[in-house]
């Protein structure tokens, strides 16, 4: 019996090991650089708020964002969608175009015209996984386009060189 709780105590070692020495040091888990691209993760809750407003990758890459809603509430009431703008994009003006355009366009106005990429909008518990080319380097503002949101719910992509 002895032998037997030894082998349960040094294999439960062994396995708290194995997770320790996955993680690295200093990682930013604002980018996790891929050998294809740059892995992005955001989240929005149901107070209204991105737990990032400032995300980082460099110009010409393969981005793939990550986004999720960690609230309870259905999409009809608290939606959450990652949407980035075109450079110049009035914020305000875009989002009471999103709030005009409706749930049938997923608050996304004029087909997009005004968006480098977007998630669709999303509900409680739900998330939804993008890939696109990140745009030339500058700085890009984000937003959560579902009405009443665009203003606590945005950031900044910095595009680098």
């Amino acid at each position: 019996m002895a032998t037997a709780l030894a082998l349960i105590l040094s294999s439960c070692g062994e396995t708290k090991k194995e997770e320790k020495s996955s993680l690295k040091i200093g990682q930013n888990t604002t980018e996790i650089v891929a050998s294809s691209g740059t892995a992005l993760a955001l989240s929005g809750n149901d107070m209204m708020q991105y737990d990032k407003n400032e995300l980082m990758a460099k110009a010409g890459e393969k981005i793939t964002l990550t986004f999720r809603h960690v609230g309870q509430l259905d999409k009809r009431v608290m939606g959450h969608n990652f949407v980035l703008l075109k450079p110049g994009t009035n914020i305000t003006g875009f989002a009471n175009e999103a709030a005009s355009a409706g749930a049938a366009a997923d608050w996304i106005p004029n087909d997009g015209a005004q968006v480098i990429a977007h998630t669709k909008m999303l509900g409680g518990g739900q998330t939804d996984v993008i890939t696109f080319d990140a745009p030339e380097p500058g700085v890009y503002d984000f937003i959560c386009s579902f009405p009443g949101h665009s203003g606590m719910m945005r950031g900044t992509l910095t595009i680098a060189p």
